[in-house]
């Protein structure tokens, strides 16, 4: 489903354009098309691919989905694969596992969205700041995954919030087995968030140090920015993931204490029934 098709000439918004005219426009200079796909169907990547000249193996990642994050170049475009990592509403223990491909030229972005709900009008907003949008479709390369990249803390402050109220109950008699269960689904959740972060952080560091891609030539540093925020997350990924493997552990030797009381218990009150038995039996003889 087609969100939008904007043509963007020295930063500032020319025209809302029909698909049919992408071509006409890509070839001005100073000018980028920017098309915006939901749930885009084959059909539809097949007219993108006709109209931006799009690299084969890039659209079929796209067609079949479910990729590895990632940002790879194809001559002189780049194809990239972002997760798009969502709670449920009204179920704070599920996630949605949502994709963001984005194919970037030095005159187009396409973005296409699939199985997400969630967009990026926020992003559109960048037209208010044409001096930026001058950097062209590299710039909002940039924007697109500094948004991606923003809607990861909100879900890794939910999972710090979510073992905080676990730790609280650590040394509660009876919850040890609960708190383990607890913390191997919050455990799943944490490591879906880090398939997301890592991979993209090895390819959002390519994009401002070494040899840098033509498209993100002048705005090196906004990709920095975006890899130092991907950085944080994960070594806060790391950090919580050693937390939880503790926290395992502390319960699993609770579970322990709490089988040697009761089997201490068990061994008292058969030693009492025995002494008792024997006592009767003395009487009756």
């Amino acid at each position: 489903m087609l969100i939008n098709c904007v043509v963007y000439q020295n930063g500032t918004k020319l025209a809302d354009i029909p698909v049919s005219e992408i071509s006409d426009y890509i070839s001005h200079p100073d000018a980028f098309v920017w098309v915006a796909l939901q749930d885009a169907t084959p059909a539809e990547l097949e007219e993108m691919q006709e109209e931006f000249g799009l690299h084969e193996l890039a659209v079929e990642d796209a067609r079949h989905g479910h990729q590895r994050p990632k940002i790879e170049e194809y001559g002189a475009s780049l194809f990239s694969v972002l997760h798009l990592v969502e709670p449920v509403p009204d179920q704070i223990k599920e996630l949605n596992i949502g994709e963001l491909n984005v194919f970037t030229g030095s005159n187009y972005v396409l973005s296409v969205r699939n199985r997400s709900n969630k967009g990026f009008l926020g992003v559109r907003c960048c037209e208010r700041e044409p001096e930026l949008l001058q950097n062209g479709s590299g710039f909002v390369l940039y924007a697109l995954m500094d948004a991606v990249v923003d809607r990861y803390f909100p879900i890794l402050d939910g999972f710090e919030t979510e073992l905080e109220t676990i730790e609280k109950d650590i040394f509660t008699k009876g919850t040890a087995r609960t708190n383990i269960e607890r913390l191997y689904e919050l455990k799943g959740r944490v490591m879906v968030l880090k398939h997301a972060v890592a991979p993209l952080l090895e390819g959002a560091s390519k994009l401002h140090g070494g040899r840098v891609p033509h498209i993100c030539a002048g705005v090196q540093d906004y990709f920095h920015d975006v890899a130092d925020h991907l950085s944080r997350i994960n070594a806060l990924i790391d950090t919580m993931r050693d937390t939880i493997g503790t926290a395992i552990q502390v319960n699993l030797a609770m579970v322990t204490i709490e089988e040697s009381e009761v089997t201490k218990r068990l061994a008292a009150w058969a030693s009492i029934f025995a002494g008792l038995h024997r006592v009767c039996r003395a009487s009756g003889a």
